[in-house]
């Protein structure tokens, strides 16, 4: 590798395209991106299916949505979106009911007909009947937030097939909260701003990186790279910390997504772009369809589905979900005091700060991450 390239983003998803653009357009950086994969976009990218014309999320359905102007106005420079609002909907025992649980699916699933107030009284005496002043479980803590008969229904099993672990042996603190609406809104996501890319992620990304100052190298693994790195390179690492480490203190705990894809001759399969299954004998916890995410592209007599099936993370498996739990803190933060001593590198994104981050995170994050590198760059 030349010396040409002061600064080196490991990844090629949101936070280190977005580290990418802003150093070669703000501070006149040359930039390479390293990318093992085959393509960028990280987890958020979707392409075109061959068979069907319909644009796919290789990772699953990904969504975007912010109440953060900043972060809107930003992606808008790189696509249009359209006006896509997520609904979710949830499968148990061969009933569909509307997600986050709100008025219409207690009164669907309860066979009632209440008023906001009345629902809210009767959840809330539900909630009395179980719960339990300490929770020393998920299961324990579920049922005091939202009662038990909403739990068995669409917590529980959900919960055991994502976890592979039974809820009353999961810990208490991996949900701090189910929201129940007494009131018929059932849009998934309460921010400002929400859509689409008009023309896909994939097209985003490569707006995204289009710079004159910015090189990007597919396929590359960064730890083979790494010694031919010149001194004072700053690196902006988006890989597992722990691999950056040599897992010197450790490995941390991950879930991962195993992904059954299928082009089907219907024109609509499951109605929605996402179905959850909530009973345990289906085996997969959701399916995808995604072209009910671009309602205004014209896909007529075809459709593709995605099973999406949830499991723990081996050696060489795509990590999505950081399991989290007080041996893995204790872990990361042994990994996080030794990133602060890498005076040239900067950590950031799902996989680099230990913690799951949604699109638009992953950008306010990079954001951050940018301005203090910039303060440190016009410093000299």
């Amino acid at each position: 590798m030349d010396g040409s390239f002061r600064y080196v983003v490991v990844g090629a998803g949101f936070f280190g395209a977005v580290m990418a653009r802003r150093i070669a357009e703000e501070l006149g950086e040359p930039v390479l991106i390293v990318e093992r994969r085959s393509h960028i976009g990280g987890n958020s990218h979707s392409d075109i299916d061959s068979a069907t014309g319909i644009e796919v999320h290789r990772y699953g359905t990904h969504l975007f949505h912010t109440s953060n102007k900043a972060v809107w106005t930003f992606v808008n420079r790189f696509s249009d979106f359209n006006n896509y609002r997520h609904r979710v909907f949830t499968r148990h025992r061969g009933q569909v009911y509307t997600m986050p649980i709100n008025l219409q699916t207690i009164n669907a699933f309860f066979g009632t007909d209440l008023s906001p107030g009345e629902a809210r009284d009767f959840i809330a005496r539900q909630v009395a009947e179980g719960a339990v002043a300490t929770p020393a479980n998920l299961e324990e803590k579920a049922v005091s937030l939202i009662g038990r008969p909403l739990y068995e229904a669409f917590i529980r099993g959900y919960t055991a097939k994502q976890w592979e672990t039974d809820p009353s042996h999961l810990p208490p603190d991996i949900i701090t909260r189910l929201p129940v609406r007494f009131s018929r809104n059932d849009f998934y996501f309460g921010d400002l701003y929400e859509g689409l890319p008009l023309d896909g992620y994939g097209t985003l990304f490569a707006r995204l990186l289009d710079h004159p100052h910015i090189a990007v190298k597919l396929g590359c693994d960064f730890f083979a790279l790494r010694p031919e790195l010149p001194a004072g390179t700053t690196v902006i690492y988006t890989g597992p910390i722990d691999r950056y480490f040599d897992y010197r203190c450790g490995r941390l705990g991950w879930r991962t997504l195993d992904f059954e894809t299928e082009a089907l001759p219907v024109d609509d399969y499951q109605g929605a772009s996402v179905m959850n299954y909530a009973d345990t004998d289906v085996r997969y916890t959701r399916i995808h369809e995604f072209k009910h995410l671009h309602p205004e592209r014209d896909h007529e007599g075809r459709t593709v589905i995605m099973r999406e099936y949830s499991r723990f993370a081996g050696g060489g498996d795509e990590p999505y979900y950081p399991i989290n739990t007080l041996a893995d803190r204790r872990i990361y933060d042994d990994y996080r005091a030794l990133a602060d001593g890498e005076k040239q590198v900067i950590f950031g994104g799902r996989l680099g700060s230990y913690r799951y981050l949604d699109m638009h995170q992953a950008i306010a994050a990079a954001f951050k991450a940018f301005e203090r590198l910039a303060e440190r760059h016009r410093s000299g």
